[in-house]
């Protein structure tokens, strides 16, 4: 299958994968075949990329890193657990949740130590816009990614992973109306969101069955290296480590999923971003490692090479995911070539990824918090 620009679909094409909703609802089902209708829904509900079925590429798998009913099960449970408090004051007795969520970070866990050689692939590519459930999964499983490949212990995984999950439980308490602001926020609305983090410390620190580290992981997830971050502006020792990867997943998840007002990166313009904060608001060996754990250009995202060939990402060497295998479907001259043949770029380094499908540019001196 190929991946989709949700601009370039035609009707007569075929979905590839499921279309999930914002609450992991199948909204189109795999070989459902678009038309005008359909594409300008998909549009209006956010959708940036779509998997498509097509001959040249029909024997392209792309791995899902959660098996369906572990996604559909986690953001039920995200969505219960999340509303039952939505709107409560903080200091008001909240449900006992910590023994439900342990069980599905167990499912997760499992899930990720299924694969051979766990990457961060996106999640979102194929659902609709961005919300606080499907973000909250999304940094989780990202985390737990990384924490596998740090070494942490399965104790570790599960802090980590649960501080992860609950990072945003905070926005439960927010005013819905400038919390779902399509718009840039006033300077009086920016701190009214930044009391999520001690909204989501003050739920979580009493609550039975959640370690009290995910609790400081929602605390200082927006904490930054050089101070400039909230709510405390603390400097890096002074962060705790779990909170700093959360922070990267946290910005990472929100610049690469579609919202209203902004169009998602890709994963390779989300990491450059990121590493414009390298040294003042994320460390060095820590972005790094992100960078060694993650798919920058996702299974079946049409690629330009150097040599003016044009083709599809087939596979993924996870020693060296910025190297894929690549699938030419057209020549220099854009024929589309009769017999395709593909190009491990892990081996024929003279050629290089010039361009990528939807890639519009990274935005100017963008800030990472802004995507959070």
């Amino acid at each position: 299958m190929r991946l989709v620009h949700i601009n370039l679909l035609q009707p007569g094409m075929k979905l590839g994968k499921r279309i999930y909703s914002e609450e992991g609802l199948v909204l189109l089902s795999e070989d459902v075949e678009l038309t005008e209708r359909l594409i300008r829904r998909l549009k209006d509900l956010g959708v940036g990329y779509v998997y498509i079925k097509e001959a040249a590429t029909e024997d392209i798998i792309v791995p899902d890193m959660l098996q369906e009913e572990t996604r559909r099960r986690a953001l039920v449970e995200i969505k219960q657990q999340f509303q039952s408090m939505s709107g409560m004051k903080t200091k008001s007795r909240i449900p006992h949740f910590g023994k439900a969520l342990s069980g599905l970070m167990n499912t997760i866990l499992e899930d990720i130590g299924g694969q051979k050689e766990a990457m961060i692939m996106l999640m979102d590519m194929n659902s609709s816009d961005l919300d606080l459930y499907n973000h909250s999964l999304n940094v989780c499983v990202y985390t737990l990614v990384l924490g596998v490949a740090s070494g942490y212990s399965r104790q570790q995984l599960m802090e980590i992973g649960l501080g992860a999950l609950l990072h945003d439980i905070g926005k439960t308490q927010i005013d819905p109306v400038v919390l779902h602001k399509p718009a840039k926020l006033t300077d009086e609305e920016f701190k009214i969101i930044q009391q999520h983090t001690t909204y989501g410390h003050r739920i979580l620190k009493d609550e039975p069955g959640i370690p009290l580290l995910a609790a400081h992981c929602a605390l200082q997830h927006h904490e930054r290296i050089d101070g400039s971050g909230y709510p405390f502006g603390l400097k890096g020792p002074q962060i705790h480590e779990y909170a700093k990867w959360i922070a990267l997943a946290d910005s990472y998840d929100a610049m690469t999923s579609n919202r209203v007002y902004r169009k998602s990166l890709l994963p390779h313009q989300a990491v450059e971003v990121l590493y414009t904060g390298s040294g003042s608001l994320y460390e060095q060996r820590m972005l790094e490692k992100f960078r060694d754990c993650v798919a920058i250009y996702p299974v079946g995202l049409s690629v330009t090479l150097s040599t003016g060939e044009v083709g599809v990402v087939a596979s993924i060497d996870s020693r060296i995911p910025q190297r894929p295998r690549i699938r030419v479907l057209k020549d220099a001259d854009g024929q589309t070539l009769k017999a395709p043949y593909e190009i491990d770029l892990s081996t024929a380094l003279s050629v290089m990824i010039t361009g990528v499908e939807g890639d519009e540019g990274v935005p100017p001196t963008p800030s990472c918090d802004e995507f959070s």
